[in-house]
């Protein structure tokens, strides 16, 4: 082997497993309801170094990333958090979400076809027989599933990476409000209204139905008294 080539094939290595361990934490986390008063945020680097069977080089090079995307918080005198914003923040965090799907929507609305409403209206079928019995986390993971299929129709990329940092915290804060089967199903019914919009092509309709609908989740985080 020329030299140095092994060094290549060792950097190479350690990259596929930084960003093996960058996947599972992240979709560890993703799993974590964050506003749970007795939700576990620390992390341990052994613990996880042992779980994901890496060293502490490619975990702490993915633990790195997670920090710079704001979903960890590393510091030497706490370790390793996992972040729980503040009703402030989250109420500001929902305000950028809608206007976001909102410019999604209307994106979506002037450019999507009959397959794209097919398997939007797909989503939004398997939601009822969950949000009326189903497990809470099948129920936020559709609905979840339902409002990133929305981003994705504007094809816009940058859409879909702003929106990527927010998902953390707006999927806990719809778990708590998904928990709520008035909620779900008037949630249900706003589904269907904004994939009529989308589907007429009334891009300023959609666009309004999912802001105020976003809207409809921030009116919840201030009614939350247990959120500093």
């Amino acid at each position: 082997m020329p030299a140095g080539g092994s060094e290549l094939v060792t950097s190479g290595r350690a990259q596929r497993q930084s960003q093996r361990v960058y996947d599972a934490l992240k979709d560890l986390i993703l799993q974590t309801d964050v506003y749970d008063p007795a939700a576990r945020l620390q992390l341990c680097e052994q613990t996880l170094a042992a779980q994901f069977g890496v060293s502490r080089s490619p975990l702490r090079l993915a633990l790195a990333r997670l920090d710079h995307e704001g979903l960890v918080k590393i510091s030497k005198r706490r370790g390793i958090l996992i972040v729980r914003k503040s009703k402030a923040q989250i109420v500001e965090m929902i305000t950028a979400w809608a206007a976001l799907e909102s410019m999604a929507a209307r994106m979506a609305a002037l450019q999507s076809d009959r397959d794209d409403i097919a398997a939007l209206r797909a989503i939004a079928d398997r939601l009822p027989p969950r949000a009326t019995g189903g497990d809470i986390n099948d129920v936020i993971a559709a609905n979840i599933e339902f409002h990133s299929a929305i981003i994705r129709l504007s094809k816009s990329r940058l859409i879909c990476e702003l929106t990527d940092g927010f998902l953390l915290h707006v999927r806990a804060i719809r778990q708590r409000g998904m928990a709520d089967g008035h909620r779900a199903l008037r949630s249900l019914r706003e589904h269907n209204d904004i994939i009529a919009a989308i589907e007429a092509h009334d891009g300023e309709l959609a666009g309004t139905l999912v802001r105020n609908h976003a809207f409809g989740l921030r009116d919840y985080v201030y009614r939350l008294s247990d959120l500093n």
